[in-house]
């Protein structure tokens, strides 16, 4: 079964995770199947940097993510992109005919 968890790289006393994919009987540090992405519990906040398309794409396909990995991924969702309502071209437009407006009504005879 596969399990994606965390694979400690940081040298003591000083912790850097790796979050990844893996056999579950593999070993903590062993050879993993793919690199989802970093866990840094050292920084002010904590810094989880995750491929969440891929991450997604493993639990579709049966991967189980381990307790910790879990409890990150709740911590610091998907941060979602916010689309333009306008694009600039378009919120010009408008402000110019507006402006041309107004240079009529203020001449007057």
């Amino acid at each position: 079964m596969l399990t994606i968890r965390l694979s400690r790289v940081g040298t003591t006393k000083r912790p850097f995770y790796r979050v990844v994919v893996v056999e579950s009987s593999a070993p903590r540090d062993g050879r993993f199947k793919e690199l989802l992405g970093h866990y840094d519990p050292r920084t002010d906040p904590e810094m989880l940097d995750v491929d969440y398309d891929r991450l997604s794409h493993w639990t579709d396909n049966g991967a189980r993510m381990s307790d910790t990995v879990r409890t990150l991924v709740a911590r610091h969702p998907k941060p979602e992109v916010a689309e333009a309502d306008e694009t600039p071209e378009t919120a010009a437009a408008p402000a110019a005919e507006a402006g041309d407006g107004e240079d009529q009504a203020q001449v007057t005879t």
